[in-house]
């Protein structure tokens, strides 16, 4: 049976959860999952999701997704398609389904207009890293990724105010 990609719809919010968790404890990062099967449901009912998903089928099981969401790129005046996460369950790896994710994702991008396709990746990973590079992936060396979560922001916004009061 082909491998079958298609968009994630509200009915898959269960799979999809647990394919996250299956993703986040390959990382180690179990704790760091917050989103429920609600918050997905309501999201993916959403007319205007904050994200794409894409899941893909093999022999009648959902097997694999790839979660992106768009940016845009000042230098180049176009929308980037940002890859959130990649993820196949370790039972079906090998068999394609992560190059055809990744091929449906870049014939999205086109379709889009969108002249970036980004990722990031684990340095630790590498898996994933051999299999972006077989891609035609290179990494971006001279970028340090930065992140606040929310005790960082409301720490930023308190020590602000506290500035200009």
């Amino acid at each position: 049976m082909p491998i079958s990609i298609r968009e994630a719809t509200s009915f898959d919010a269960h799979t999809l959860y647990q394919m996250i968790y299956e993703l986040a404890a390959y990382e180690k990062e179990e704790q760091s999952v917050k989103v429920t099967v609600a918050d997905l449901e309501h999201q993916l009912r959403q007319a205007s999701p904050p994200f794409g998903c894409l899941i893909a089928e093999l022999d009648g099981a959902q097997c694999g997704f790839a979660l992106y969401f768009y940016g845009y790129s000042t230098w180049e005046g176009t929308r980037t398609l940002y890859l959130e996460d990649l993820y196949v369950n370790p039972n079906y790896r090998g068999r394609g389904i992560g190059l055809e994710l990744m091929r449906r994702l870049a014939r999205h991008a086109e379709a889009e207009k969108c002249h970036r396709f980004e990722w990031s990746v684990l340095n630790w990973n590498e898996p994933a890293i051999n299999f972006y590079e077989t891609l035609g992936a290179e990494p971006m060396s001279d970028w340090t990724r930065y992140r606040m979560n929310a005790d960082s922001m409301a720490q930023l916004l308190d020590s602000h105010s506290q500035k200009t009061a």
